[in-house]
This record gives C-alpha cells, sequence and structure tokens, in this order.
C-alpha cells in the first residue's frame, strides 16, 4: 500500500508545472501591490489635500513619491517577468535576476511605507497649529 501511495506522490509532483506556479506566484504579488498602490494613493490625495498645514508636508510627499515609483517599477518587472518561459536556461537566468530586482524594489517600497507611517497620516487627527485645542 505505501508504493501506491509513493507512485502517487510522484504522479502529483510530475503534474506540478515549475513555470505555472511561478505565474501564479507573479500574479498574487502583483495584486499586493495594487493593493499598496492603492493605499498610496490615498494618502498622496489625502497629504496634497492638507498640503503646507502638515507638520512633515515634504517628507511625507517624498516618500509617498517614491513608494508609487517603486511600486510602479515593480509592477511592470512583474508584468516583464511573467511573460518569462523559465524552462529555458537562458530566460530563467533573466527571470531571476528580475526577481532580485524586484524584490528589492518592494522591500524599499516597503521601508518607505513604514517611514511614512512613523510620521503620521492619520485623517481622523487634523493637525492644528493650536495644541490647546486638541487637549481633552
Amino acid at each position: 500500500m505505501a508504493s501506491g501511495l509513493e507512485r502517487v506522490n510522484e504522479n502529483e509532483m510530475k503534474a506540478m508545472d515549475a513555470n505555472r506556479y511561478a505565474t501564479k506566484k507573479t500574479i498574487a504579488q502583483g495584486m499586493l501591490d495594487i493593493a499598496l498602490l492603492t493605499a498610496n494613493a490615498s494618502q498622496l490625495k489625502y497629504i496634497l489635500q492638507v498640503g503646507e498645514q502638515h507638520q512633515f508636508y515634504k517628507l511625507m510627499l517624498i516618500l509617498i513619491s517614491l513608494s508609487i515609483v517603486l511600486q510602479v517599477a515593480a509592477g511592470v518587472l512583474l508584468i516583464i517577468q511573467s511573460l518569462i518561459n523559465m524552462h529555458n536556461p537562458k530566460q530563467r537566468s533573466l527571470g531571476f535576476t528580475m526577481n532580485h530586482f524586484i524584490d528589492a524594489f518592494i522591500f524599499l517600497s516597503v521601508f518607505c511605507d513604514i517611514m511614512k507611517m512613523n510620521f503620521g497620516i492619520d485623517p481622523a487627527v487634523p493637525y492644528s497649529d493650536d495644541a490647546e485645542l486638541l487637549k481633552p
């Protein structure tokens, strides 16, 4: 009976296509990138509406813009990477290199997002020059 299970597992492993897995993984990464891009667009809208009144306006504008540029670059590379045939050794090498760049862009984008969240974008708490109004 154990040999029957081994044959089933062996058949499942043969049926698993690495290229199909990579394509699904790339699509999932793209969807996460779109969600993060949407959040950044919303934050950019907020910071532009508040304007110079925000304590860290210029820093926030730079961090949000940099994050959006990095996300768009990663998204373009993800689209290109999804077209690569991983069964071809030359294309596989290109795919691995692109994957490193995508990872770096996403890492830097998330780093920008972490930094900007530390400087606060909270639409529920408007910035005011008069600190006395904010005290309970």
